[in-house]
């Protein structure tokens, strides 16, 4: 949270997490870095006057809120917008979201995601919807650091959630983890790595070999489990449409799209080195071992 001085004395508050009014969601808010706030007012400011909860800190009063500081934590690349995090800065924000008992979406979302928001509509509205949305590609960095509003870094699904994992640990937070998707000998791989390597956590899941007829038992053993973290890995768009359409069927949790990770988590499918990943060219190992996916990742437009 950033804070200076506003006008009459006032105070601009960079935030992330919710602003209220009189107990309530401000009506006509729209969400920008995962925080709700009124329509712009004063020319460049928001005035929102109650209560925010961010981090475990309670704020009251009025809030007046910079619009520029606001855009500061957000690059748009063909009408997704991203919001400029660390890794770091996603883990606190979504282990302070399962202690609130909220119920977010995350999206690590790469140019495949992009390019598939400008063909089918109501990805891009799912897009706008979600709580939380990183840079998961080096074409979506490349792209922000082309336009002058470069994002600190790389944050991908299958990292990102066993750095949740290992940060919920060490503060001795035990989570509730649900996975649905992939096939069945996977999916068990997986859960057996995880249960080794996260002992104070539990996990529970399911393949996604099924028809779409039996999504909603599938949701009501989802339920019956009250996940803090839900992860669904469909591949995109899929499991994003998956997640936007089921989330407000569950008990408040943090939903995400993970694509692949249970495949390589349970060791079914090989990550690229280290030497690959530290040089930001896991692209060109996993084109190297299919090509076929050339036309994919070379979609987003130079």
């Amino acid at each position: 949270m950033a804070r200076s001085s506003g006008p009459s004395g006032s105070m601009v508050v960079t935030l992330f997490g919710e602003c209220f009014a009189d107990g309530h969601p401000t009506d006509g808010m729209e969400r920008v870095c995962s925080t709700r706030f009124a329509p712009m007012a004063d020319g460049g400011f928001l005035r929102v006057r109650g209560e925010c909860n961010l981090q475990g800190k309670r704020w009251e009063g009025e809030f007046v809120l910079s619009t520029e500081s606001l855009a500061e934590h957000v690059v748009e690349v063909l009408g997704v917008r991203f919001h400029r995090t660390t890794s770091a800065e996603a883990i606190e924000l979504m282990l302070h979201w399962i202690a609130e008992k909220s119920r977010r979406m995350v999206i690590t979302a790469g140019p495949e995601f992009v390019m598939k928001s400008q063909e089918v509509p109501e990805v891009l509205k799912i897009s706008r919807a979600a709580d939380l949305v990183t840079a998961d590609g080096i074409g979506v960095v490349w792209a922000a650091a082309r336009m002058g509003r470069p994002v600190p870094e790389r944050v991908t699904g299958v990292e990102l959630v066993l750095e949740l994992l290992k940060e919920a640990t060490r503060r001795n937070q035990t989570l509730r983890v649900y996975l649905l998707g992939s096939s069945l000998p996977s999916l068990e791989a997986c859960l057996a790595v995880l249960r080794r390597d996260f002992p104070m956590h539990q996990f529970a899941g399911r393949d996604g070999y099924f028809p779409t007829t039996e999504m909603p038992h599938v949701m009501e053993a989802i339920a019956d489990f009250a996940p803090d973290v839900w992860l669904v890995g469909m591949g995109q768009p899929r499991q994003e449409q998956v997640i936007y359409q089921w989330l407000s069927q569950l008990p408040p949790c943090v939903a995400l799209g993970v694509g692949g990770s249970f495949d390589v988590w349970g060791g079914t499918v090989p990550r690229a080195p280290q030497i690959f990943r530290k040089l930001n060219v896991e692209w060109l190992y996993r084109l190297l071992r299919e090509p076929s996916r050339i036309r994919r990742q070379t979609a987003l437009p130079r």
